[in-house]
């Protein structure tokens, strides 16, 4: 296959200016006119639209929003992602740096900037790009599962928001028993003040097989920003999808996604989670078990430090029976930041013969970081085999202290240490680029402590 080329480290892109609209009744309106898009899309918009405007904003008192506080965040200080921004240097990803990409696309602030896919891969019948352009050129694809397999539009305002405004994101489409070796690149990035509601949507069919990096950043380490997105993931029976979601923002970007993925019969589903960046985010984190014998293993890494809080809330919904589900999630926290992860295994009453997953460890770096671990079980099945576990602890000074008297500074013992740590997620990852951009990123933030 020809290689394709990609994106020099700093690449300029040029692109026109336009007006932003604040999120009301009429700038929705312009937002819908200036995308040019089918009735079918533009009714689903309408619709979500109706329901975000009838919600209120999650609070405290709402079981799921009891450990996350949102009143400091102002929806009133963005706007509709409706137009292209000013030339900006775009950066290379980090997750394709040495990997041969079978395909790529980016986004700039909630615009489509690139896209590509080889030749090859096109005469095979697979689809990737923009999701806003392939709405339009294959609307057999994108109209029969946008929000209709697996995400909901009504599970908060968030999610609302999203359906009704996003501008962005990644379609993968890959026909039935085709098997791609390439992976696929998307990078979707954010400028000072930028708004990104990028929509991933990946269809595998049934045999099919495929590894899809998507990841996102900003252009400077003091960017502000909102990010309101969706992943949807349909993996057919026997398909094979290995996807890596890398969040490395800034730490003033505001951040909610609802992520759902769907296994077919005898299909494997294995996804990364790279959690690093945001000032605040809340991430819904959902897999469907859908088909006897389904197979999936989430491996999860957040490093927090300064006040960042992130909480993520995963489910392992067992559907059918003979399914199996592993959910490993690491942090590490330094200074006053904050994670909560609440985990919850879920088994349906036909899903006996479950085997069920998960575990969240938590290495404190400073007295005053803090980490919240709610592991959960609901179980309506008699024949299966459950188990979820958390650990929360601080870093052993006779650790560092062992480390100190064979040469290493304080701060090379607490990189070693931590990347020991996050060894056993490094382990089941087999792409190398994203197990050298998760550590070296990590490394990056790691500074002395008492």
């Amino acid at each position: 296959m020809a290689r394709l080329e990609r994106h020099r480290p700093c690449e300029q892109i040029k692109m026109i200016t336009t007006a932003v609209s604040t999120f009301n009744d009429q700038g929705f309106d312009s937002f819908l006119e200036s995308r040019d898009e089918p009735g079918w899309l533009v009714d689903l918009r309408r619709s979500a639209w109706a329901q975000f405007t009838e919600m209120g904003w999650p609070t405290q008192k709402d079981e799921e929003w009891m450990r996350t506080d949102i009143r400091m965040f102002n929806l009133e200080k963005f706007g509709f992602p409706t137009g292209e921004t000013t030339g900006m240097d775009i950066p290379q990803g980090q997750l394709s740096k040495g990997v041969d990409i079978g395909g790529a696309s980016t986004s700039f602030n909630g615009t489509p900037v690139t896209s590509d896919l080889s030749d090859e891969l096109k005469a095979k019948g697979v689809v990737f790009g923009s999701i806003a352009a392939l709405a339009k050129d294959y609307p057999e694809i994108v109209e029969k599962y946008l929000f209709k397999k697996s995400l909901r539009t009504d599970l908060d305002r968030f999610a609302a928001l999203h359906a009704a405004c996003w501008s962005s994101g990644t379609v993968l489409f890959v026909p039935r028993n085709v098997t791609i070796d390439q992976p696929f690149h998307s990078h979707s990035i954010l400028s000072d003040g930028g708004v990104d509601m990028a929509h991933t949507l990946v269809i595998l069919e049934d045999g099919a097989e495929a590894t899809l990096l998507s990841e996102s950043s900003s252009t400077e380490e003091t960017a502000t920003g909102f990010h309101c997105g969706g992943i949807e993931m349909i993996v057919g029976d026997r398909a094979n999808l290995r996807f890596v979601n890398l969040q490395d923002w800034s730490q003033k970007v505001w951040h909610f996604a609802h992520q759902k993925a769907l296994v077919g019969r005898d299909a494997n589903l294995q996804w990364t989670i790279g959690a690093l960046g945001s000032r605040l985010a809340k991430v819904n984190q959902h897999v469907g078990l859908v088909g006897e014998g389904a197979n999936c293993q989430v491996n999860g890494v957040m490093f927090t430090e300064n006040k960042q809080h992130l909480s993520y809330h995963t489910l392992q919904h067992h559907v059918s029976p003979n399914c199996t589900s592993d959910f490993l999630y690491k942090g590490a926290l330094q200074d006053h930041s904050r994670t909560v992860w609440r985990g919850m295994i879920k088994v349906d009453q036909k899903a006996q013969k479950t085997d069920g997953y998960q575990r969240n460890d938590n290495l404190l770096l400073s007295r005053t970081a803090r980490a919240d671990s709610i592991p959960g079980l609901e179980i309506e099945a008699d024949d299966v085999r459950c188990t979820h576990g958390s650990t929360s602890g601080r870093v052993d000074e006779e650790l560092i202290f062992y480390a100190q008297c064979r040469g290493y500074t304080r701060r090379e013992a607490i990189r070693m240490i931590v990347s020991g740590f996050f060894q056993q997620v490094f382990d089941r990852v087999t792409i190398e680029s994203v197990r050298v951009a998760l550590g070296e990123a990590i490394a990056r933030r790691v500074r002395d402590y008492e």
